[in-house]
């Protein structure tokens, strides 16, 4: 089974337990906090990785990390000590988005990327939001990249749609067009 795969489980049993305690967004927020402190901390990642280390005390250490934590919802905690028990403490940035993921699909929302030639304005980045909210029947988060090969217009990529209104592309297809003319 693949990482993805078993992060994968981990997070939609861990989304599961969360939304019956109706704590979807604080678990969530607790996971991915968890994930952020490994990825900013190398010495971590390698201790949690390394299969010299038994799982004991990399439980032992997850236990001094959750105590000097403070507050943090019990499925988080949960979560964590089960991973230091089975020695999968290292899939835990993979178990962070994977349950962004699942949450995401349970409020049918989707993030989009939008790369235009110069920055949006927040008012461009709303219409363009409600806009591909319409058009992919789901809740939309714009993020804007600025890629000057665009030239004019945008490029939209919603999960595996892209929709390409950029003015490079409407040139590509006029002289894909001449061309055939010719």
């Amino acid at each position: 089974m693949s990482v993805e795969s078993v992060a994968r489980q981990y997070a939609h049993a861990t989304f599961d337990v969360a939304r019956r305690q109706d704590r979807v967004d604080a678990v969530g927020k607790d996971v991915t906090a968890i994930a952020a402190l490994v990825a900013a901390h190398p010495e971590l990642q390698h201790v949690f990785a390394a299969p010299i280390i038994p799982p004991r005390k990399k439980r032992a250490l997850v236990e001094a990390l959750l105590t000097a934590a403070g507050e943090m919802t019990s499925e988080a905690k949960q979560l964590l000590l089960m991973l230091a028990d089975r020695d999968r403490l290292m899939i835990v940035g993979q178990i962070a988005e994977a349950y962004t993921a699942r949450r995401m699909a349970a409020d049918r929302s989707v993030n989009a990327e939008i790369r235009t030639a110069s920055p949006l304005d927040e008012s461009q980045k709303a219409t363009l939001a409600r806009a591909l909210s319409a058009a992919t029947g789901r809740t939309v988060t714009v993020s804007n990249r600025v890629d000057p090969t665009v030239v004019g217009g945008a490029v939209a990529r919603v999960g595996s749609l892209v929709f390409d209104g950029s003015v490079a592309r409407q040139i590509q297809r006029m002289r894909q067009r001449l061309l055939a003319e010719a």
